[in-house]
């Protein structure tokens, strides 16, 4: 998750998005043309440091289809269609399946009814690591069900907090980004203890999000390369903190597609290859 990033699936917002603002729990109503100029300003950020953009079409009318990270995981045998926890997010992996075939992209797997896996909760911590959050959005049997997608890969599991509970999603990556293989961006307070643990016996130092900037997504940082990351403007003690430990950090504007609907660069983008 940290090699240079080289191509990218988003997704754009769209006007007949914005309309069920409150249905999806958003913060405020986004507003359209500001929405579009943000997001076509993240693009240009991420082609100029190097990723082929590939921007897809999604679920009409579903404000959260612009956090492309979480209906599909990707692997080497292709791409997992997940299963959302968020009832209206269950309609968004099956639209992304065209367009994935499109791109050369076979369906390896497919996470189904019991089982629920939300991308946010699954952070490849190394090419034969995978983590998983359990908590609201992902539970055990779609954890399993991962399992089997990747038998050759080592699956961690860890309990998520309770936080603000269903309504306001607490995902893994909310926690910790990675940054490059020895380094990661972590709100330790809310962190599992076992996933603390781990990252210090895989040699993972970590930088320390602000308490303040928790809650405004200081810990959602998405890698462009080992130690380059672009991260929410405004964060600033994160973005010290983060430059005084060597990495080179990029901000963009998401006051209408990121403070409102609480998704961060990490979530705006599906990393589809890296290398």
């Amino acid at each position: 998750m940290t090699l240079p990033l080289r191509r990218v699936l988003v997704r754009p917002p769209r006007l007949d998005d914005a309309a069920r603002w409150r249905e999806y729990g958003w913060r405020a109503a986004p507003e359209p043309a500001a929405a579009a100029a943000e997001h076509e300003a993240l693009c240009r950020l991420l082609e100029e440091a190097g990723a082929e953009v590939v921007v897809a079409d999604g679920e009409h009318g579903n404000p959260d289809a612009i956090y492309a990270y979480d209906p599909f995981l990707v692997g080497d045998e292709g791409a997992v269609l997940l299963r959302p926890g968020k009832e209206g997010r269950l309609g968004e992996p099956a639209a992304f399946e065209r367009e994935l075939a499109g791109l050369g992209i076979p369906v390896h797997a497919r996470i189904r009814e019991p089982g629920t896996v939300e991308g946010g909760d699954t952070l490849w911590l190394d090419e034969r690591t995978l983590l998983v959050g359990l908590g609201y959005r992902t539970n055990a049997a779609g954890a399993e069900q991962l399992r089997l997608a990747f038998p050759d890969v080592e699956l961690l599991t860890f309990d998520l907090p309770h936080w603000h509970g269903e309504a306001e999603v607490m995902h893994l990556m909310s926690l910790i980004s990675p940054l490059d293989a020895d380094l990661a961006l972590v709100y330790p307070r809310l962190a599992p203890v076992r996933l603390l643990q781990l990252l210090a016996a895989r040699g993972v130092e970590t930088v320390e999000v602000p308490d303040e900037e928790f809650e405004t997504m200081g810990p959602n940082v998405l890698a462009l390369g080992p130690r380059r990351a672009l991260a929410l403007e405004g964060n600033d003690g994160t973005r010290r903190r983060l430059e005084a430990a060597g990495v080179d950090v990029l901000t963009y504007r998401g006051d209408e597609i990121s403070r409102k609907g609480d998704g961060g660069p990490t979530c705006l983008t599906r990393p589809l290859f890296r290398r």
